[in-house]
C-alpha cells in the first residue's frame, strides 16, 4: 500500500534535491498548498506532490 501523505524529507527524497531545495520550492506559487501544518511541520497528499512533478518534472514521472 502507498504512502498518502509527505512530509518535507519524503519529498526531498522523491524529488533528489537538498533540503534547502526543497525550501525554495516551497515557496513557489505553483507548489501545492499543505494538506496540513503539525508540529513537526506541513505535510502533503502525494497525490498533489505527484501531479506537481508530472506537470513540473516529467523526467521523474516513473515513481516505482
Amino acid at each position: 500500500m502507498g504512502r498518502h501523505l509527505m512530509g518535507a524529507h519524503e519529498i526531498r527524497t522523491r524529488l533528489g534535491v537538498s533540503r534547502q531545495r526543497v525550501e525554495q520550492l516551497m515557496k513557489r506559487p505553483d507548489w501545492p498548498a499543505p494538506y496540513e501544518t503539525l508540529a513537526t511541520g506541513r505535510i502533503w497528499r502525494t497525490q498533489d506532490i505527484e501531479a506537481w512533478i508530472r506537470q513540473h518534472r516529467p523526467n521523474l514521472d516513473d515513481e516505482d
